[in-house]
C-alpha cells in the first residue's frame, strides 16, 4: 500500500512514534511516506503556520494514496485535503482539555469544535489509551479504535552497558506546563539525590542517560500515555508516575511501578526518597515490569493490529 504521514514534526514524543511505525510497515513491504511540514516558530503561530503550510501542500501534491495517516489533531486538516481512499486520525490525549489547561477555557472552547471538525474528516480513529477512547465516547459519542503504541526492542541494541549513578533520578519529556517539570523543580533540594533533566537530547543519548539512572520520574498533570515509562521499563529502570491520564493502564501501583497523586509535591518527595533507599522494591518493580512490556507492548505482539488498520 502506498501511505502517507502526516506530522508537525518526526523525532520525540508523537513524531518518533510515526516514524517508527513507518519504519515497521516498510519492512512488511508497504510504500510509506512522511510529509515534511515547516511552521513558524513562535508559540502562538506553530499550529497554525503548520496547517496553513500543510493544506497547501496536500493541494499541490498529485499523488494518490491508498491510506494517509495524520498523527494529531492539526495534521487532520492537512489530511483533509490529500487525495487517498482512506483517512486515519490518531490522539494522544483529550486535545481540547489539554488546550483548556495550556491557554484558556475560551481558547479550549475553540480546540473543541477543531477537534470535532477533525474526527469529521477522518474515517478511521485511533488512540494509544483505553481512558481517552473511555472519555471521547463518554463526551462526543465518537468511536476509537484502541491501537497501543508499541516499543521496538530492537533499538535498544545499540545501548551496550552502562555504569550506574548512584541516587540519579531522571526526567524526560517537554519543559511544559502539563509535563509538571516545575513541580519537580520545586523540590529538588528535598530529594536525597541528583535530579537529571533530559529535554532536548537525542533518543539515543537520553536512553543511555536513562540505563544510567536509579529511577525514572514521571510528574505531569496530564498524560496519555507516556513512551518514556515502557523504554524504562524495557531498561529495567524503577517508575514513579503521577496517577493522571493513561499512566494507571500500564502501572499497578507498587507491582511494576509506582503511582502518586498529581500536584502533591510532599507524595512525590516521600515517594523518590523512599524508593532510592529501597532495592529490594526496585528489584521487584523493575522484573515486573519487563515482564509486562515483553508480554504487551512489543511489535511482535502488536504488529498485526497496525497491518489490519490499514490493510481492511
Amino acid at each position: 500500500m502506498k501511505i502517507l504521514y502526516i506530522s508537525p514534526r518526526y523525532e520525540g514524543g508523537i513524531g518518533g512514534h510515526a516514524k517508527r511505525v513507518a519504519e515497521k510497515l516498510r519492512e512488511h513491504g508497504h510504500d510509506v511516506k512522511l510529509m515534511q511540514i515547516s511552521h513558524i516558530p513562535i508559540k502562538k503561530l506553530k499550529n497554525p503556520s503548520f496547517t496553513i503550510f500543510g493544506i497547501i501542500k496536500s493541494i499541490l501534491d498529485r499523488e494518490k494514496y491508498d491510506a494517509v495517516h495524520a498523527w494529531n489533531i492539526p495534521s487532520a486538516f492537512v489530511m483533509k485535503y490529500v487525495n487517498a481512499d482512506k483517512k486515519i486520525l490518531s490522539v494522544h490525549g483529550m486535545y481540547s482539555e489539554q488546550v483548556d489547561v495550556l491557554h484558556s477555557t475560551s481558547i479550549g472552547n475553540i480546540a473543541r469544535r477543531a477537534e470535532l471538525k477533525a474526527f469529521d474528516i477522518s474515517d478511521k480513529l485511533t488512540t494509544d489509551s483505553k481512558s481517552v477512547q473511555k472519555n471521547y465516547k463518554e463526551k462526543f459519542n465518537v468511536n476509537f479504535i484502541y491501537l497501543p503504541a508499541p516499543l521496538d526492542v530492537q533499538t535498544f541494541k545499540g545501548i551496550s552497558q552502562i555504569e550506574k549513578k548512584k541516587n540519579q533520578v531522571i526526567y524526560i519529556g517537554r519543559d511544559s506546563y502539563e509535563k509538571g517539570i516545575d513541580i519537580l523543580k520545586n523540590i529538588e533540594l528535598k530529594i536525597n539525590g541528583k535530579i537529571i533533566y533530559c529535554t532536548n537530547l537525542s533518543w539515543k543519548k537520553t536512553m543511555i542517560i536513562l540505563k544510567s539512572s536509579t529511577l525514572l520520574i514521571v510528574p505531569s498533570r496530564m498524560e496519555s500515555i507516556p513512551q518514556v515509562i515502557k523504554e524504562a521499563f524495557y531498561l529495567k529502570i524503577p517508575v514513579i508516575a503521577t496517577n493522571v491520564g493513561g499512566i494507571p493502564e500500564i502501572i499497578e501501583n507498587k507491582k511494576n511501578g509506582i503511582l502518586i497523586p498529581p500536584e502533591n509535591p510532599s507524595k512525590m518527595i516521600e515517594a523518590i526518597n523512599d524508593l532510592l533507599t529501597n532495592p529490594l522494591l526496585i528489584d521487584k518493580l523493575t522484573k515486573n515490569a519487563f515482564d509486562f512490556i515483553n508480554e504487551n507492548f512489543t511489535w511482535d505482539v502488536l504488529i498485526d493490529k497496525y497491518l489490519e488498520l490499514y490493510e481492511n
